[in-house]
């Protein structure tokens, strides 16, 4: 399917959306909640899987549907369409403070590998997938990392990542270690494997966890600070420790020992 070729303009800083121009006739397909508004002319339509496989039957619909569904998403995608006259703007909002990264599809291969919860629009054509990692241990100890969204087109996505969003590149062999919940997306000649700490030490005290995350390129990878999963821990800590269920050293080692030695064993 051709891609409808979009502009657009990202708004705000900490907690941004993205405003997108649509020519008549032209659409934007969005995650499922994630729309701001919309102008007067401009019709939603919700759809089984991404949009991109409207015109190939029952079968290619519900194979759009399944491939979200295993990668974590709703079954459903939302698709807008300029019916009016004139250009008509529709706005993406993202769902926790970060930033918003627009990837122009044609400059990584066609090809964008992201975390399942990172997509939060794209133009109309883009075909949302999955990616497996191919790796024993990325598959037992990934998290995350195990199973990832796959775009592929030749049109704008845009991915959301929260706190600030870093981009790296990484040459021939190059490593990069970092946490699973941190990669936001990666170009397809990056290769992930998930790796060891090493040190029983390190994996019982410094709180990053038994294993990491290794990409080794050659290409672009965007990394962000604040994972959801991280927030949403230190908000539930913070809420047992507003509760009185929590000290201190709450989420550490010691704070679970301590647990078990005031009788906070809820």
């Amino acid at each position: 399917m051709a891609m409808d070729v979009i502009d657009y303009k990202i708004v705000g800083n900490d907690m941004q959306y993205v405003e997108i121009e649509l020519d008549p006739q032209e659409a934007a397909v969005g995650e499922a909640g994630t729309m701001m508004y919309m102008e007067d002319g401009i019709t939603m339509d919700t759809v089984f899987g991404d949009g991109s496989d409207q015109q190939k039957g029952l079968f290619g619909k519900l194979m759009g549907a399944g491939k979200r569904l295993l990668s974590g998403e709703s079954l459903f995608t939302t698709v807008f369409v300029n019916q009016g006259q004139g250009k008509k703007h529709v706005a993406f909002a993202a769902p926790y403070p970060g930033h918003i990264v627009p990837i122009n599809l044609p400059d990584v291969g066609g090809t964008l590998i992201c975390q399942k919860d990172s997509f939060l629009c794209a133009a109309k054509g883009v075909s949302l997938g999955i990616a497996f990692q191919r790796k024993l241990g990325a598959g037992f100890f990934g998290g995350e990392g195990f199973i990832m969204q796959k775009l592929d087109g030749d049109g704008m996505a845009f991915v959301h990542a929260g706190g600030t969003v870093c981009q790296k590149v990484l040459a021939p062999g190059e490593v990069l270690r970092l946490d699973t919940g941190c990669l936001v997306a990666m170009e397809a000649t990056v290769d992930f494997d998930i790796e060891y700490v090493g040190k029983l030490k390190s994996a019982l005290f410094s709180g990053e966890g038994l294993f990491f995350a290794t990409l080794r390129g050659p290409g672009r990878v965007w990394l962000q600070s604040l994972p959801l999963s991280r927030m949403a821990d230190r908000i539930v800590s913070a809420s047992r420790f507003a509760q009185g269920g929590g000290g201190r050293e709450e989420g550490s080692l010691l704070g679970g020992l301590g647990g078990l030695l005031d009788g906070d064993n809820n």
